[in-house]
């Protein structure tokens, strides 16, 4: 089936000031990334960040950081619990992996993946954007660096958005056209790093790793953080991350 529109890579359109967006904001590189560049393009920034239940509040933190750093309009942080489902090494008492290359991270969807965490996630915001009579939706998303993550694809992302325009009465009415924005997902993690740069972003607010100590420091072996610390390095930029 065709989706109603193709997924919004990085257009370079610009919106008149106050235009609403909801941006799905984690507070790592990508996602404040995304709300970077959605704000470049005139966007009023109404950030999301889900505490889902996962292993430790450090990323949440960053969010907060992040979304008022970069001025959103509003920054709701949305208590769910997914750890009661658990299935996933960030909810449930399973071992992160660890000092995997490259090749393994990409050969099989790995235990970090949390079960439907991004259609859940997509769920919400889109929930928000109805009630905020918004129809733009950010997320940083990647189909390069993506770690096997089956929600991270564009053929995922395409579908959702065709799911938006049948499933909600804005849609329905014809009184709202939703669009899901994912400017990063073709890029390496080198360019999102340069492309944040560019927008503005501070990357020592942001916060990767999946498995940091009790005081908050990056463990540096966790697949995020490899990812991280490999794309800073292509990117000729020194990583701010404090890590243990």
């Amino acid at each position: 089936m065709t989706p109603t529109a193709p997924v919004a890579r990085l257009s370079g359109r610009k919106m008149t000031m106050g235009h609403k967006a909801v941006v799905l904001v984690s507070g790592g590189v990508d996602s404040t990334t995304v709300l970077a560049l959605a704000r470049q393009q005139g966007f009023e920034i109404y950030a999301l960040t889900i505490n889902y239940g996962q292993r430790h509040k450090a990323e949440l933190e960053a969010a907060r950081r992040v979304a008022a750093a970069l001025g959103a309009k509003r920054h709701l942080v949305l208590a769910i619990d997914l750890r009661s489902l658990g299935g996933s090494a960030l909810t449930a008492e399973i071992e992160v992996p660890k000092d995997r290359d490259l090749r393994d991270m990409a050969s099989q969807i790995p235990i970090t993946y949390v079960p439907a965490r991004n259609t859940i996630f997509l769920s919400f915001a889109l929930g928000w954007c109805e009630v905020l009579q918004a129809e733009d939706i950010f997320l940083g998303v990647n189909a390069v660096d993506y770690s096997g993550y089956p929600d991270c694809r564009p053929e995922f992302l395409e579908e959702f958005q065709r799911l938006a325009n049948l499933a909600t009465k804005a849609g329905v009415e014809k009184t709202a056209r939703y669009r899901v924005h994912a400017p990063l997902l073709e890029m390496s993690k080198a360019e999102i790093i340069r492309a944040g740069i560019k927008a503005g972003v501070d990357f020592s607010l942001t916060h990767s790793c999946y498995d940091p100590d009790s005081e908050g420091r990056a463990c540096g072996r966790c697949d995020a953080c490899i990812l991280r610390r490999q794309g800073f390095l292509e990117a000729g930029l020194a990583d701010p991350t404090l890590y243990a």
